[in-house]
């Protein structure tokens, strides 16, 4: 479960770097796009983790976000167990940049019974891999310390922590983003943020 008391600061990261790569998966997982009544089981997940305070307000955001762009539905990725549940998401997203739009890695969620088995490393990779596909490059994040796990994955792919840069509407605090992974990171792994952050 995500630890919700670490402040929220805006973190924004991008990969301007990658290649097409093949997606592993565990035994028995597939990852297929969007189909009807998939957005049942996202808003149950991200309610799940705390970033709605309801199934039906989740429900309603897909709806009205997503649904509204049926050409973008092959871009909204599902993660499903050998049984055919849905167990995790990630979107290839477009959000704006100015008058602008640019390429976003958006919304990783993975069922808490199925993480640490390589399954947000194979949806993030899916996602990736549309934007190699399609020369989409760069790719923006925006993301919090809360998910500093997240934060170490997205880095393997290629992401860099942004100093200064932004997109969307977001305010980009990585000063006090890094305040706080100090905090709750080894100093290893905070050599590593330190490292994979750039101008």
């Amino acid at each position: 479960m995500l630890d919700r008391t670490i402040p929220f600061c805006n973190t924004i990261m991008k990969c301007s770097d990658y290649n097409y790569r093949k997606t592993a998966l565990p035994a028995g997982f597939s990852i297929v796009p969007y189909q009807v009544g998939y957005e049942k089981e996202w808003a149950k997940q991200e309610c799940a983790i705390g970033d709605f305070d309801s199934e039906a307000e989740a429900e309603k955001y897909f709806a009205e976000t997503y649904l509204q762009n049926p050409e973008l539905l092959p871009n909204i990725l599902f993660a499903l167990n050998k049984d055919g549940d849905v167990v995790g998401s990630c979107i290839a997203w477009q959000d704006m940049r100015g008058i602008n739009s640019v390429s976003s890695l958006h919304w990783l969620v993975v069922d808490e019974r199925y993480q640490k088995i390589g399954l947000g490393r194979a949806l993030c990779t899916a996602v990736m891999n549309i934007y190699a596909e399609c020369q989409g490059l760069p790719v923006y994040i925006h993301t919090q310390p809360w998910s500093w796990k997240a934060i170490l994955l997205y880095i393997s792919l290629g992401f860099k922590l942004q100093k200064t840069d932004t997109f969307s509407h977001y305010e980009n605090e990585y000063e006090k983003a890094m305040i706080e992974l100090r905090k709750i990171t080894t100093p290893e792994q905070y050599e590593l943020l330190k490292q994979s952050s750039e101008e």
